[in-house]
Formats: structure tokens, sequence, C-alpha cells
């Protein structure tokens, strides 16, 4: 099979571009983001970015590395391409450039700005805790090791990684003086220059091991959600001076339009957070008094391991807790063993029956969970827009709530992106001795239904209809939730 040439590969990134900036779109009036997903449908769907980072989100997540870059210090001797596409300023960046402490090996490609206007420097997308910051700053890598360019990664779940950074009016800064100076030459909309390498690492914040995560989309159309997200927590700093050579040098129009349009404000509102949660690299400081810890992927496959062989009397019991929302584990304050002592007995208890039971043929396995992270948010998202046009909801509806979104919710749940929702559970259980089976629905159940002062960041519940063979089930409303149309993936489960 012959390699695409360097022409065809550079063709399909100007496409790229060009469906990125170059269709209609601006971020106000008749064109402006509300009117995005007539011609983008993803602009309206879920797991939208930018978003406001609220405390009551926050999970701390021990397991998050620090951010690694390799090859940001560039030289003087590698040109870039300094550009104006219409819609921010834009640096291209060379393949040597990439993120080495994720899975993947995630590739730079090119860095990009949002900033507010000269009267108002507030044009950051995403905000933390409301406060907007003046700018802010889009590093984005493509997933080199799976997709060959950033054409073909930029739709896929896995597809990309970008690196937020915050900056506020302040000190001058000079990193950023190295292509600032070179503005005037890319003032109106498809102008380019070419500027010499320098440190692209000085662009980031000092320290690179404290940032917000979570899963989100392009902030631009398309709005494909296909993006991690890696929001420092520190910012950077401009001087005013240089925020104004943002704010008041360039134009969204192009050289020979007979009227200008200033490029600025050119920033994407917050969207609904649709249930997510941010992980934090960092415990400490503010804001984050009481923030929950994710519970361990380790733990995860245990408490499923347990729901296939292990002792479910005992899990209704001791170990209820691990199966409910956080908070949940007040129920069992009153009991006069220690949680901590609960939980290890729990755990030894559940790999001694494994033990016992190893022979037999359930296993996770046997649930038919892929080894690589599904999509489940656009096959969802897919299959219940094609049921929608088809007409033919009942009867398939019924077969993917029974068999597919169970899977579906287990792996989520495995890879620590959702709870898991009372149908997985007793869809696990159908297989499991009739008495205990039933002894754990119960206590589940009731322990579901009784008031309790919930964590603020899991939205109160109402009770689900009847899906198929399965019993009603307590899950979060979701006020927005046109894209969202199932509640199988609900928000984290978290232990202190």
């Amino acid at each position: 099979m012959n390699r695409p040439s360097f022409t065809s590969i550079l063709l399909l990134q100007l496409t790229l571009l060009a469906g990125l900036h170059g269709a209609k779109w601006t971020y106000s009036g008749p064109e402006g983001e509300h009117h995005w997903p007539k011609n983008y449908p993803y602009c309206g769907g879920t797991f939208q970015s930018p978003i406001d980072i609220k405390s009551e989100l926050l999970r701390f997540d021990p397991s998050l590395r620090p951010i690694e870059v390799q090859s940001y210090h560039l030289s003087p001797n590698e040109q870039l391409t300094l550009g104006n596409n219409g819609h921010s300023v834009q640096i291209s960046l060379p393949s040597e450039m990439h993120i080495s402490s994720l899975p993947h090996r995630y590739t730079a490609a090119q860095l990009h700005f949002h900033w507010g206007s000269p009267g108002r420097p507030a044009g950051s997308e995403h905000t933390v805790n409301s406060k907007q910051y003046a700018a802010e700053m889009h590093v984005v890598h493509f997933n080199s090791d799976k997709y060959p360019n950033m054409s073909m990664a930029v739709d896929k779940s896995d597809g990309l990684a970008v690196l937020g950074v915050l900056i506020e009016v302040g000190e001058f800064n000079p990193a950023f003086e190295q292509f600032i100076k070179f503005i005037n030459g890319i003032k109106y909309r498809d102008q380019r220059v070419q500027v010499p390498g320098f440190n692209i690492r000085a662009l980031l914040p000092a320290r690179l091991d404290e940032y917000y995560r979570y899963d989100g989309s392009l902030t631009t159309p398309p709005c494909y959600p296909s993006v991690l997200w890696t929001v420092f927590r520190n910012h950077v700093t401009i001087s005013r001076k240089q925020f104004l050579a943002l704010a008041t040098a360039l134009y969204s129009s192009h050289a020979q339009d007979s009227a200008p349009v200033p490029l600025n404000g050119n920033y994407r509102k917050p969207q609904h957070v649709d249930s997510r949660v941010v992980l934090v690299s960092f415990k400490e400081g503010r804001g984050l008094h009481g923030t929950l810890t994710v519970t361990s992927p380790l733990r995860r496959k245990q408490v499923v391991q347990q729901l296939l062989v292990g002792d479910l009397a005992d899990l209704a019991d001791e170990g209820l807790y691990q199966l409910l929302p956080s908070g949940s584990e007040k129920l069992h304050a009153g009991k006069k063993k220690d949680l901590k002592n609960q939980q290890s007995e729990t755990l030894a208890k559940a790999k001694q029956q494994m033990l016992k039971k190893s022979h037999t043929k359930h296993s996770v396995g046997k649930l038919g969970l892929a080894e690589h992270t599904l999509c489940y948010v656009s096959l969802e998202q897919r299959v219940f827009h094609q049921l929608k046009q088809s007409h033919t909801e009942n009867l398939l509806v019924h077969t993917l709530r029974d068999a597919v979104f169970p899977q579906l919710n287990i792996k989520s749940y495995l890879d620590c992106k959702s709870e898991l929702a009372l149908p997985t559970i007793r869809h696990i259980l159908r297989g499991r001795p009739t008495d205990e089976a039933s002894e754990l629905d119960h206590s589940l159940t009731k322990a579901l239904m009784k008031p309790k002062k919930a964590y603020t960041g899991i939205k109160e519940s109402e009770p689900m209809k009847n899906y198929g063979s399965l019993s009603p089930a307590t899950v979060p409303r979701k006020p927005h939730s046109q894209g969202y149309p199932h509640p199988w993936l609900l928000p984290m489960e978290w232990e202190d």
C-alpha cells in the first residue's frame, strides 16, 4: 500500500482547517454560537467545552502524573507559521513536540488563543468558579500512536489532547513577545508570516504538575467531543500592552473587505457539565477542602468481581456503601465497626470467595468487555439519533437497554468514568443465586430510597421508567437532556 505523500497530508490538514475555521460561523450575531448546532450538530450535543470549573466538580486523582512535554524548546532556525484564520491567532508547531506523560504519544499540531475586548479584558474560555481570565492559550496535540495526522484524529474519541493555559493581565511576558512582535503582519484573515522558533515551554506555567483534567470537545465548530482537556491550575501573565496587541491589532475580515471587522471577544461561553466531573492532580489549597478521591480502578474491578462471584450477603450488609453514590458511607456511620476495618474485611472475604470460585464461568471478561476504551457517549448519540429517524425504537431500545448499555456502564465504571447504575447491578445479579441477589437488591434499593444529604456535585434524583425487564432505578435528573437520551451513564462514584 502506498504511503500518503507529504502534499496529500498537507492538503488533508488544510481541509481540516477549512472545516474548523473556514465555515461561516462567528461568536455573536446571526451566525453566533447559539446557531452553531444548525450546521454543526455536535455543538448542540453532550461533553462540550469549555466549562466552568467549579469546586464541587473537583475530584482528586492520585494517579495523575505531572505533564511532561518534549522538544518544546525550539531552535531559532526552526521556522514557524503565524497566521490569522479569522477566528484566532494560530502558530503551527513541529511534529517533534509532544506530550510523553499520557497513555499515548500526543504530537503537537498548533497553538492558538482566545481573548476578550479592549474594554473588557475577560476572554478565557474556561472559567474557575465563574472567574474569567483575560485570555486563554490552547496547545493542540493529536494521538500520533493511533492516527497519522490531525485530520484523522480530530473526530475520534481518543484523538486529541489540549493543554489549556489561563492568561491574566499583569507582568510583561518575554516568551509571548516572541510572536506578538510579528502580529502586524497578520492583521487580516488568511494572512500568514514566518517567525523564528522559540521556547514554547516558556508559554506554559512553571508548574506542570497541578492541573484540571476532564473529557470535552473542540470549542469551535464542528465541536467534536474528542478532547482530553488539561487546564493548568496556575495562570501566566502578559502585560496590558501585549493584551491590547491581541485585542486591537487584528481583524476577522479579509484585507479587501470594505468594512473591517475587529477580531476580539473570540471565546465560547461555558457549556453544560452533563454529569461530568473534573479530576485534579492536586489535593491541597484553594477550594479543595473536603475534595473527594476517585475510587481506584483496582477497587472498582474488585467490586464487579464480588458482584459476579463474591459473597452477596456480605456485600448487602457491610460492603453496601461500595455500590452507592458518594456520601452513602454515612448510612453505616452508626455501626460499631470502623469503616476501614469493614472495607479490609470485605475485601478479604471477597478475595477468598473469588479464589474458591476461580473455576466458575463468570468473569469480567465474560461480559464481553473490550480492552480498549469505548466511546460510549458517541455510541449513545449515534444509536438514538438513528432510532429517532427510523421510528423503530421499541424492540431495539429494549434490547439495547437490556444487553448493550449495562456492558457500556460496566466498562465506564471500570474506567472511572461513571458510577455503577442500579439496572447494571441487577443485570449482573441475574446469574447469581436468587435469595442472595434479592437480598442485595432489596438492601440497595432501600439505601437509595433512604433520605440523606447528598454530595452537592450529584444532582437530585428521580425514579426512572421501567426499561424492558429491568426494575425502576434512581438516576440523576438532567435538566438539559436533549443530547443525552438515557441515564445509564451516571456521575462518578467516589470515596473519601
